[in-house]
C-alpha cells in the first residue's frame, strides 16, 4: 500500500492534484491532504507517506520548511515540489532536502501525471526491494540460528558462552540473543542449562558420579551454580533426584 500526501492551500488546485493521484493509485493505496505547511508535519508524522507533493506557499510554515522536519523522520520518503516560485534560492533548497521533482505552476496535467506515476513506479520498486531484503534477513537468521543449535547440541558438554556460539555464526552476541529468544521462544542460557541438565539427571541414573563430577561432565565450572540451575529446573537437588530415581527403580523391580 502506498500513502500520498498532498499539501496545497488552494482549494481547485488541490482538488485538481487529488483527481489526478486517484486515478494512478490502487484502490489499497491512500491520499491525505492538508493545506499548510504545520499541518504537513503533523500528517507526515501520523501516517507516514511514501510520496509527498509540496506546494511552497503555505501559510503557518512555507513547504521547504515543513520539508526540513519532515525530512528528520521520513528521509525516503519521494518529494514532489509544484510552486509558482521559479527563485533559484528555492530550488537549490530543494536539491538540499533531496527533492525528487520541482515542478513550476501552472502545470500541464499530462506533465504532472508522468511525473507522479514515475514516482510512484519508483516507490513501488523500493518496496518490493524492501520486502526481499526483509525476507533475505529473516531466512538468514533461521540458518544462522539452525547452525548455532547444531552447535550448542554438539559442545553442550564444554563451557559454552554466548559470545563463542554467536562468533561461530559471525553475528554480535546482543543480536545474536536477541533472534535466538524470537526464534527458539527461549533465552540463550536456558536452553543450554535445560540440555546440561538433562544430561546430568542421565549420569545421576546410570553412574556413582559425585555432583561436582557430573557438574562437570556437563560443563559447569561452578558445582554449587550447577547445583541451584539443577534445583531451578527439577525442584529438588541432584542428590534428592538420584536417591528418588533409585527408589522408582526398586518399586518396579
Amino acid at each position: 500500500m502506498s500513502v500520498v500526501l498532498i499539501v496545497e492551500d488552494e482549494l481547485l488546485e488541490l482538488e485538481f492534484l487529488k483527481a489526478i493521484v486517484a486515478e494512478e493509485l490502487l484502490p489499497t493505496d491512500k491520499i491525505i491532504t492538508c493545506e499548510s505547511g504545520t499541518q504537513a508535519v503533523k500528517m507526515a508524522k501520523r501516517c507516514r507517506p511514501d510520496i509527498i507533493v509540496m506546494d511552497i506557499l503555505l501559510p503557518e510554515m512555507d513547504g521547504l520548511q515543513a520539508l526540513q522536519e519532515i525530512r528528520k523522520f521520513l528521509p525516503q520518503a519521494c518529494v514532489m515540489i509544484l510552486s509558482a516560485c521559479s527563485d533559484f534560492s528555492y530550488a537549490q533548497t530543494a536539491i538540499h532536502l533531496r527533492v525528487q521533482e520541482y515542478l513550476l505552476k501552472p502545470v500541464k496535467p499530462s506533465v504532472f501525471k508522468k511525473v507522479f506515476h514515475d514516482l510512484l513506479t519508483s516507490v513501488a520498486a523500493c518496496q518490493v526491494h524492501a520486502d526481499e531484503e526483509i525476507v533475505e534477513q529473516e531466512t538468514n537468521q533461521i540458518y544462522a540460528i539452525e547452525k548455532s543449535l547444531k552447535y550448542i547440541h554438539d559442545n553442550f558438554k564444554q563451557k559454552l558462552p554466548l559470545q563463542l556460539v554467536s562468533s561461530n555464526v559471525f553475528l554480535n552476541p546482543q543480536y545474536f540473543s536477541r533472534i535466538f529468544k524470537k526464534e527458539v521462544g527461549v533465552t540463550y542460557i536456558d536452553y543450554v542449562n535445560k540440555l546440561k541438565i538433562d544430561h546430568a539427571c542421565k549420569l545421576l541414573e546410570t553412574t556413582s558420579y559425585p555432583a561436582y563430577r557430573i557438574s562437570s561432565e556437563c560443563g559447569f565450572t561452578d558445582p554449587s551454580y550447577f547445583n541451584r540451575v539443577f534445583v531451578q529446573q527439577m525442584n529438588m537437588t541432584p542428590k534428592a533426584y538420584r536417591r528418588k530415581h533409585l527408589s522408582d527403580s526398586e518399586n518396579k523391580g
